[in-house]
């Protein structure tokens, strides 16, 4: 039968390595970022992508280090839909503010 120091021990080594994979994703997501940056022109490709990653590493930060990917099913859709409305209604604006160009 396991001791309590035992058990213990065995959720500190799950605890690292969970800490451990987190670093090296956020890493390769990083690395690929900075590749991207010294390799590619400038182009509304090169920033999308960079807009992907972006979220990528967002809702992967948020989801380990701020717990969120263990609440409730409903808290995390309680804030990530008004961060998707968000996020719809700046592009909507900035598409829109551009066509006031097009106008003259």
């Amino acid at each position: 039968m396991a001791t309590v120091h035992e058990h213990e021990e065995n959720a500190g080594a799950e605890q690292r390595k969970a800490i451990w994979r987190t670093f090296w994703i956020l890493l390769i997501i990083t690395a690929l970022e900075f590749a991207i940056a010294f390799t590619l022109h400038a182009s509304p490709l090169k920033t999308a992508i960079f807009v992907g990653m972006t979220i990528i590493k967002a809702f992967y930060i948020v989801g380990e280090f701020m717990h969120l990917k263990h609440e409730m099913k409903s808290l995390i859709w309680t804030i990530l839909l008004p961060c998707i409305f968000v996020v719809w209604l700046l592009l909507a604006l900035m598409m829109e503010g551009g066509s006031i160009f097009d106008l003259r």
